[in-house]
């Protein structure tokens, strides 16, 4: 008898009644952090989504920070047109400048903003509001163009570099916040998982 028709085939048992097979390698577990470490993530986790959600309030009430009350959305005036409409600076100005005071503009930019704020705030929904969170971000990016260093008028743009800036950063927090489930420290992201609807979809998690 040969040397292959003896040795055993994988998935058999060997002659002394034992599974030779080769054990299935365990499911990769997500990414978690614990103790100190979990509450710090949280406490960013909520501080980071306070930033989106204080700024769609503040342009719609007009809380006098950012915005003035008679500039408010309830006001009946555009939350976008004073900045899209400022724009004077990067090869997309004038695509900007087109964008403002649109009105689908103007709900997406706001309803983007509050949702994602909720969502953060609330741990639920992690990775669909760091993907909203980081093209809202990228859009704005692109708006400001901080890699000019002059507007159009030939003023000082006051970009203090020309590639990562806070709108990089946060969308870099946003995706962090994921990859370590913050959403579950304080925070609804474990009963949000369990929801029939969320348990079997991985990308609403």
């Amino acid at each position: 008898m040969s040397i292959e028709s003896a040795a055993p085939v994988e998935g058999s048992s060997s002659a002394s009644g034992q599974d030779t097979s080769t054990p299935a390698a365990p499911e990769t577990a997500p990414t978690t952090v614990s103790g100190t470490a979990a509450k710090l993530f949280a406490v960013l986790r909520v501080v980071t989504g306070f930033i989106f959600l204080w700024a769609a309030i503040d342009k719609t009430f007009g809380l006098h920070y950012s915005t003035a009350s008679e500039k408010a959305w309830i006001e009946g005036n555009s939350p976008t047109k004073g900045f899209l409409g400022s724009i004077d600076q990067g090869p997309f100005a004038s695509l900007f400048n087109n964008m403002a005071g649109v009105t689908v503009v103007d709900i997406l930019f706001m309803l983007g903003m509050f949702a994602v704020g909720v969502a953060v705030i609330a741990g639920v929904a992690m990775k669909i509001s760091a993907i909203s969170g980081s093209i809202i971000m990228a859009m704005m990016w692109l708006a400001e163009w901080p890699l000019a260093q002059t507007t159009g008028a030939g003023e000082p743009t006051g970009s203090t570099n020309p590639l990562i800036d806070y709108h990089v950063i946060y969308a870099l927090v946003l995706f962090a916040l994921v990859a370590v489930s913050a959403g579950k420290t304080w925070g609804l992201g474990q009963i949000w998982e369990k929801l029939p609807v969320v348990k079997d979809q991985k990308w609403m998690h």
